[in-house]
């Protein structure tokens, strides 16, 4: 067991699910959980070489699509306002709304487009290794 600075102290059960023992009004929420994209693929194994983790605040302005790309390391977000929704190149959509986790889709072509009429913003956090892009756009 742990005990963190606050006072609440935290134990790791051999599912891998953490637990708030003694927390007092702290409380924790699961916001994702999976070992597949959202477009049910298994996530591939991490990379070999330096682990890097990259946090990204994206924020992407009403009616905006993002270009085609690809992530070839596993990432995952929260969209924390807005609406945005992900589309594959072979036609798979997902639709997100402010509070919704991704567990976004590796090593595929795809692309996001804000169809709202507010900025939809959304952190991302990449588990890459160091030297390795964590975004390759589609040239064309």
């Amino acid at each position: 067991m742990k005990t963190f600075l606050w006072g609440l102290c935290l134990v790791l059960t051999f599912s891998g699910h953490l637990w708030a023992q003694d927390a007092g009004s702290a409380t924790v929420k699961v916001l994702a959980e999976s070992m597949s994209s959202w477009d049910g693929n298994v996530l591939p194994e991490y990379g070999k070489g330096t682990p890097k983790i990259t946090i990204l605040r994206i924020t992407v302005p009403p009616k905006v699509e993002l270009p085609l790309h690809q992530h070839p390391v596993i990432n995952a977000g929260v969209l924390l306002r807005g609406e945005l929704t992900v589309m594959t190149d072979e036609g798979e959509v997902l639709h997100l709304t402010a509070g919704n986790s991704i567990v976004e889709v590796v090593n595929k072509w795809h692309y996001g487009k804000n169809e709202g009429d507010e900025a939809a913003e959304i952190i991302v956090f990449y588990a890459g290794t160091q030297g390795e892009a964590i975004t390759v756009g589609k040239k064309e």
